[in-house]
């Protein structure tokens, strides 16, 4: 199975901010769309991702102010991205080693889409649980 699948289910409508933002801005949006992490664009293409850890990391070592700076100042940059072709798997393993929470999805530097390592799991127990019942099914039909 490939993030494909995912975003078949999941849609690929996914909310992006330019490197110019004002880091208030992003966190206004962060909180009022309940999410995690932005991509950040720089004339159309994935730059770097901002989420919630960076918010907070860039508060603790630089105090209140970082929230007047860009989003530029506080991205993690080079994003993690993945294309739609990715199998689900590859894509946990490398949320693991990496230690982050969201991909976004991209065909050539065009964003088609994000994941959460959330979607990830949801889609792999779904998957679990389907084969499980046909599992179930056939042995009780035999």
């Amino acid at each position: 199975m490939t993030i494909a699948a995912i975003l078949e289910t999941k849609g690929s409508d996914v909310l992006t901010i330019e490197v110019e933002t004002p880091v208030r801005d992003a966190v206004t949006i962060l909180a009022d769309r309940r999410i995690g992490a932005l991509p950040v664009l720089r004339d159309g293409a994935v730059v770097g991702i901002m989420s919630e850890r960076d918010i907070i990391y860039k508060l603790r070592s630089d105090g209140a102010q970082v929230l007047d700076w860009t989003v530029e100042g506080i991205m993690t940059s080079p994003a993690i991205t993945v294309t739609p072709d990715q199998q689900i798997m590859g894509a946990l393993s490398l949320m693991t080693r990496r230690r982050i929470r969201h991909l976004p999805v991209v065909e050539g530097e065009r964003i088609v889409g994000i994941v959460s390592i959330g979607d990830l799991v949801k889609f792999r127990m779904d998957k679990i649980e389907r084969e499980a019942a046909e599992l179930l099914n056939y042995i009780q039909s035999a």
